[in-house]
């Protein structure tokens, strides 16, 4: 340990004050190759974690490289409070192989109703699993809550796509091909508001400079869980924008006349190349260390703070992913 420099692993490698740093860290994250790890090699990454963490030596490690390789292969597998290893199709790495197979899914099979069900069904059956397994550990998602934001965002899902769907019939084919993103937008307006229910009705936790807890607010909460909502609506614009008018041009070029077959491994592999980029770029806009200004808060809130540290006049709080 003592060659070693001593450095806090349990926040981000890269300065997350600045979007490029933001990106750097989600990139690392979500990275798909993760997967691919075995349980001993998430164990291994767990042991480095724990023993560099303590102060014992690791001497498994050469450089401070090798810390935070372990520490990222760690976060990637592990829930950050209770520290559980995560089923794998609900890690953060997971998040670009699975939405490269449901985006596909989604714009391939854009004008088949059962299809359609199928596929918003599958996604939000995916959504449901990613915000059970990185659930908070102090405000835990009961399982009624669980099934009824499942359940009225696929139900929202599900009356958006099929609503337009029938309504753009007759239009440009391009306008039917963006369908699916309305009718995830939609989706997720609907389910992270209900699956952190909890914080909007009680408040999230705000913490001062050193992460102590100074108190708890709805509206930081509501700002939040909104940024959370607009990052993941940004992470699907470029696969379910780009996609559209990629197969639009190859449809009226006669290239899909020519090699139909050809429809789905094209939008497969280009959904993919995409969310490579959209999806730490989108989970990139927002600090995920948010903070807030202690006047705008609630008048009960801001009070309460003011009273016991005066000197306060910004507080943090973790707005999700």
């Amino acid at each position: 340990m003592s060659s070693l420099p001593k450095v806090d692993i349990d926040k981000p490698k890269f300065d997350q004050s600045t979007y490029w740093g933001r990106a750097k860290h989600f990139f690392l994250l979500t990275n798909p190759l993760n997967l691919f790890a075995t349980s001993s090699d998430l164990e291994r990454a767990r042991e480095i974690v724990e023993k560099y963490r303590s102060g014992k030596s690791v001497p498994e490690c050469k450089t401070i490289e090798d810390v935070w390789k372990a520490k990222y292969l760690y976060d990637s597998a592990f829930h950050p409070e209770t520290g559980e290893k995560q089923v794998i199709v609900g890690r953060m790495s997971a998040q670009m192989p699975m939405n490269t197979i449901i985006t596909a899914g989604m714009m391939t099979f854009y004008k088949s109703t059962s299809a359609v069900v199928f596929w918003q069904w599958f996604n939000q059956t995916f959504n449901a699993i990613v915000n059970y397994t990185n659930r908070s550990g102090k405000t835990p998602i009961s399982k009624s809550q669980l099934i009824t934001s499942y359940c009225l965002a696929t139900s929202g899902a599900l009356g958006t796509a099929l609503t337009l769907n029938n309504m753009v019939k007759k239009m440009n084919p391009l306008i039917g091909r963006l369908v699916p993103f309305v009718a995830i937008s939609a989706a997720n307006c609907i389910n992270l508001p209900c699956m952190r229910m909890q914080e909007l009705r009680n408040g999230i936790v705000l913490l001062d400079e050193k992460n102590n807890e100074v108190g708890s607010s709805r509206k930081a909460a509501f700002v939040g869980i909104s940024s959370v909502v607009i990052s993941r609506i940004c992470m699907a614009i470029p696969g379910m924008t780009l996609t559209p008018l990629l197969i639009n041009h190859l449809d009226n070029i006669g290239f899909l006349k020519k090699y139909p077959y050809m429809n789905a491994p094209i939008q497969t592999v280009f959904c993919g190349l995409v969310l490579i980029f959209a999806t730490p770029m989108g989970c990139a806009f927002f600090s995920q260390r948010a903070a807030i200004k202690v006047d705008s808060l609630e008048t009960e809130v801001r009070d309460s703070i003011k009273k016991a540290r005066p000197d306060l006049d910004t507080v943090w709080y973790n707005k999700g992913l």
